[in-house]
């Protein structure tokens, strides 16, 4: 006989004991029915349901499933996980931004705990003959010579990360952290908001939807979009081609994020999911993507203006780079977002299996701008799981000129990783829209961690690079960095990257090669 059906007759057979019982006896026993009475219901209407197989076959242990299925991941996080596992960031990569945050004892004791020998393991050449480096705020000036208002960029920044996909709290948090600390604040895709405007220098991206700065159509107006740039704390302006979590695929605002005040930054209908397009209206083709970033520039008084772009087809953006040199255009700056790159909301697929991965986008855009002769005229600013001064120094090592942090700068808020940002109800208040949760995030406290975490980790940076002596980050190379390849190699990130074909020997000021690493 089916479970299902034993456990149906047995329920019914209890009721029926127990009704007997409060005949004969007493009538006390019938509140034994407040809870047997609903176990009869719940296995009688799960006996003839056909949705869930397993609450079919079983129906009242099958409950023990789904229950503990629901708490799986809090199970694995705090019981089971150790210091070295966890997705996309580990305990110890958590830990230590968390420490930063909070000015915190960093240290750790009784040596390393990854295996040194493991492919994959990766480590810095340190000198017998250390540095000393007095200043720490490390920057660089973004702005060639078609940009009449430079900005002196810190390497390390608030990647982007709209307001909607992140509470008010965090954003002025974030926003307030970047002003204590002297850094840049990234906007994302979703428009400047009042919590924006707390102090902190601003990047305004602006991506596919033009939020901020659309018609009633969703196309670029630029009489909006020369409003905007024209407040003093947009510094730089980004324009967004894709992202690495989801490249190709326009940013995601689900519907229950979609506030009326939302809306309004926006200029879209509240309550409804909100798609940014896959592409931009304002042009189709790499001519005029660099004529209108030169309209951009224009309309924005000329201050830097850049592009963000997770690599996919590799030919596409050699055309841009053509483009560039036939216009004689030349970005500000260019960012790169690896595959690996973090957002609240996208498909599986596009996380997991479309776009480059970092380094490897980040060298193919080093050489290539290098190959055209271009690179002198823009910077590099990179992004994806960026948390520590070993982080920032691998990819300046590689050609980038900066680096932006968004998942790092969410644990300097308190996240936890709770992995429930596209489900707007983050815990500690961090990517959700609901007063209840977003109040929680108390902002005088989490603005001073904000600061703190990248103050620390700027600390840090410098203290390898003395250890490596390395006096400034032009002297940050390639060959000086090196990773576990296989069981018996160690290669240096040069030979990984770069090749023997040609060596790149200054990605920063020289912009020249022994001879041409890229066809």
């Amino acid at each position: 006989m089916a479970v299902r059906k034993l456990i149906l007759i047995y329920v019914i057979l209890l009721n029926v004991l127990i009704i007997a019982l409060a005949l004969i006896f007493t009538s006390s026993w019938y509140w034994l029915l407040v809870v047997t009475g609903p176990l009869a219901l719940m296995a009688l209407y799960h006996s003839i349901q056909t949705k869930h197989a397993i609450l079919r076959n079983y129906p009242l242990i099958g409950y023990f499933r789904y229950f503990f299925e629901s708490i799986r991941p809090e199970l694995r996080q705090y019981f089971w996980e150790s210091d070295t596992d966890g997705k996309p960031f580990n305990r110890r990569q958590r830990s230590i931004v968390y420490q930063r945050a909070k000015n915190e004892r960093e240290t750790v004791a009784f040596g390393m705990q990854t295996d040194p020998q493991a492919i994959g393991n990766e480590w810095v050449a340190h000198s017998v003959f250390p540095c000393h480096i007095k200043n720490h705020d490390l920057r660089t000036l973004v702005g060639n010579a078609q940009c009449k208002k430079p900005y002196s960029l810190s390497v390390f920044n608030i990647s982007a990360m709209s307001y909607g996909a992140l509470s008010k709290t965090a954003i002025t948090a974030l926003n307030k952290g970047a002003a204590l600390q002297n850094f840049a604040h990234n906007t994302g895709e979703g428009g400047i908001s009042e919590f924006h405007n707390s102090g902190g220098d601003l990047i305004w991206q602006v991506g596919t939807g033009y939020f901020g700065c659309r018609d009633k159509d969703g196309n670029f107006d630029p009489e909006l979009y020369r409003e905007k740039t024209a407040q003093e704390n947009v510094k730089m302006i980004e324009l967004k081609l894709s992202q690495g979590a989801k490249p190709g695929h326009g940013g995601i605002l689900p519907a229950a994020k979609n506030t009326p005040e939302i809306a309004a930054i926006r200029h879209v209908t509240p309550g409804t999911d909100v798609m940014s397009p896959p592409a931009h209206s304002a042009f189709s083709n790499p001519d005029e993507m660099v004529q209108f970033i030169q309209r951009m520039r224009e309309l924005s008084g000329y201050k830097p203006v850049g592009f963000k772009i997770c690599i996919g087809d590799k030919q596409e953006f050699i055309d841009i780079c053509q483009a560039m040199q036939i216009n004689q255009i030349y970005p500000d700056f260019i960012s790169i977002d690896g595959s690996e790159g973090g957002t609240g909301a996208a498909p599986l697929e596009f996380t997991d299996n479309i776009g480059m991965p970092l380094y490897d986008a980040l060298t193919f855009v080093t050489k290539t701008l290098i190959s055209f002769g271009i690179k002198k005229h823009i910077k590099i600013i990179v992004s994806s799981r960026i948390v520590t001064g070993f982080d920032l120094l691998k990819a300046i090592a590689l050609g980038a000129d900066a680096c932006y942090s968004a998942r790092g700068m969410m644990f300097a808020l308190g996240c936890i990783q709770a992995l429930k940002c596209n489900e707007d109800i983050c815990p500690v208040g961090v990517a959700t829209q609901k007063p209840h949760l977003y109040k929680g995030l108390d902002v005088n406290d989490k603005y001073v961690r904000v600061a703190q975490f990248h103050r620390n980790t700027l600390r840090a940076t410098v203290e390898i690079m003395e250890a490596c002596g390395f006096r400034t980050l032009d002297d940050v190379t390639a060959e000086k960095f090196f990773r576990k390849v296989d069981n018996r190699t160690t290669l240096s990130f040069q030979e990984i990257y770069f090749g023997q074909q040609g060596k790149l020997i200054n990605s920063h000021t020289d912009f020249e090669v022994q001879e041409k690493i890229y066809s």
